[in-house]
């Protein structure tokens, strides 16, 4: 049975997107469900392997199986990657995303009207799981609502949060067997239901892993620091000299965030390179 969202939780959206600065989480005009428009797209196919870097990054098959209840949908739930928005997972359908390795975040949303959340305030979030990602290998995500796999996934432990739920980890033989995946259809982007996804993301992965990492360094440095003034290892400024004082001592936060914008210099670095390759601008001046 579906559940209405309460009155006073969507006005509380309303008003948030009124005041403006907020995080807002929407797929407006793009959450159409099959009801209204079902996926037409080729039937399934694994993408050729001279198509996605298989040494560097990963593959990651996001599929929907059929039931009733995703046949009647009037809007489909939301698939989020690293915070980021890029498809709505249909009835009966199958995509894909070429990811970089390390930990992405996926998170599904139920809109309604195409709005679905506020920073950490959602409508309804129907999956919520971190997947560590190794290049080279190819994932299997299944959703369904109503009937789950009737195997888990091997590797994963019991209370991870792809191994149970709406959205579970499959392996390929599993995905590969009768009426899961080769029944699907490809998830088309056309007028009615746009999406970006059956392309790489790995810029956008590499871009948030940035962030987090320096976000977390900053703040490690601020503890190594306290740390350092507790073991009478930092000298303060003196009041007549405020830009002066500092740890007697190299930190090891800053070695470590002197790697990592040197790393990240380097995949831009690549990435204008590349850029290049390809035509760079069409400026002719």
């Amino acid at each position: 049975m579906r559940h209405a969202v309460p009155a006073p939780a969507i006005f509380a959206l309303l008003l948030a997107i009124g005041l403006g600065g907020c995080s807002i989480h929407q797929s407006i005009g793009k959450s159409t469900g099959a009801f209204l428009h079902p996926v037409s797209g080729p039937d399934f196919v694994h993408i050729a392997n001279d198509h996605w870097d298989r040494q560097h990054h990963a593959l990651i098959y996001f599929y929907r199986t059929h039931s009733q209840w995703a046949a009647d949908e009037i809007e489909a739930p939301s698939v989020y990657v690293d915070g980021e928005h890029y498809f709505n997972i249909r009835n009966d359908s199958y995509t894909w995303l070429e990811v970089a390795p390390g930990t992405r975040h996926i998170i599904i949303r139920r809109p309604l009207l195409g709005l679905e959340g506020i920073n950490d305030f959602d409508l309804s979030r129907i999956a919520d799981a971190q997947l560590d990602v190794v290049a080279g290998r190819v994932y299997y995500l299944r959703y369904n609502e109503l009937e789950p796999p009737d195997r888990s996934f091997p590797d994963l432990e019991a209370d991870h949060p792809l191994a149970s739920g709406q959205l579970q980890r499959v392996s390929r033989d599993f995905a590969m067997s009768e009426q899961e995946l080769m029944t699907t259809q490809f998830l088309e982007s056309d007028l009615l239901a746009p999406n970006h996804a059956a392309v790489s993301i790995v810029e956008a992965n590499q871009d948030i892993d940035y962030e987090r990492r320096r976000e977390a360094l900053e703040a490690a440095r601020e503890a190594e620091i306290e740390s350092l003034k507790a073991a009478g290892a930092y000298d303060e400024a003196p009041w007549y000299w405020p830009f002066g004082g500092g740890p007697t001592r190299p930190l090891e936060s800053d070695r470590q965030l002197e790697a990592l914008e040197s790393h990240y210099a380097a995949i831009l670095e690549e990435r204008e390179q590349r850029e290049e390759a390809d035509g760079g601008s069409w400026w002719p001046f």
